[in-house]
Parts: C-alpha cells; sequence; structure tokens
C-alpha cells in the first residue's frame, strides 16, 4: 500500500485483512459512519453489525491498486476478495484526529 494512505486508513484496511474485528472497529470515530452503496450506518456498534454480516464477517480481502490523497480526503480503488461481493470497489475516507469518520463504498 502507497505511504500516502493516512495511518488510520491503512490501520483500517489491515485489520480488514487479516479479520481483525476490534482493530478495525477502533480506526472509526466514536460517531463515526460507514456508507455502503447508500446504506449508512452510524457509530461502532452499527458498523459492527454490518461488518459482521457484510465485511469482516465475510472474511473480506482488500488489495489496493490506486489511491489518492487529498487533504482529510482519501479515495482507493481495491479489489475486494471474500465470501461475498468480489471485485473492484472504490472506497473513500474523511480522515479527523487520526481517526475515521466516515467510509464510503461504491462500484
Amino acid at each position: 500500500m502507497d505511504s500516502t494512505i493516512p495511518e488510520p486508513v491503512a490501520r483500517l484496511v489491515a485489520a480488514a485483512n487479516s479479520g481483525d474485528t476490534q482493530g478495525f472497529l477502533d480506526t472509526f470515530a466514536p460517531d463515526g459512519t460507514v456508507n455502503d452503496q447508500g446504506r449508512v450506518f452510524t457509530g461502532r456498534d452499527e458498523i459492527q453489525r454490518w461488518s459482521d454480516a457484510e465485511f469482516i464477517g465475510m472474511h473480506v480481502t482488500l488489495d489496493v491498486t490506486a489511491d489518492i490523497t487529498t487533504g482529510e480526503y482519501t479515495t482507493f480503488t481495491a479489489t475486494v476478495g471474500g465470501d461475498s461481493f468480489t471485485g473492484q470497489s472504490h472506497f473513500s475516507f474523511t480522515v479527523e484526529d487520526d481517526l475515521v469518520e466516515q467510509m464510503t463504498i461504491t462500484a
């Protein structure tokens, strides 16, 4: 992964790839959000329920193939693997105070 990706996003990807649910959740601000194709999950409890059913619970892997970082916004393309959706997806992040405020996933 390119070193231009902010540390909280790099930790999030590493936690997802290793199946570390708590490490994944710890990258988010307490009121952080995941927007998965328009479905929004707010706070670590909702994010965990989503992740257990659709992300880490599905043994997701993220192979970052291209990234762009601009200020507080980070966007990357990844090849997604696992037991559910596989293929290319776009991820964008807002980071503040070393925590992920928002992660948005689009096809």
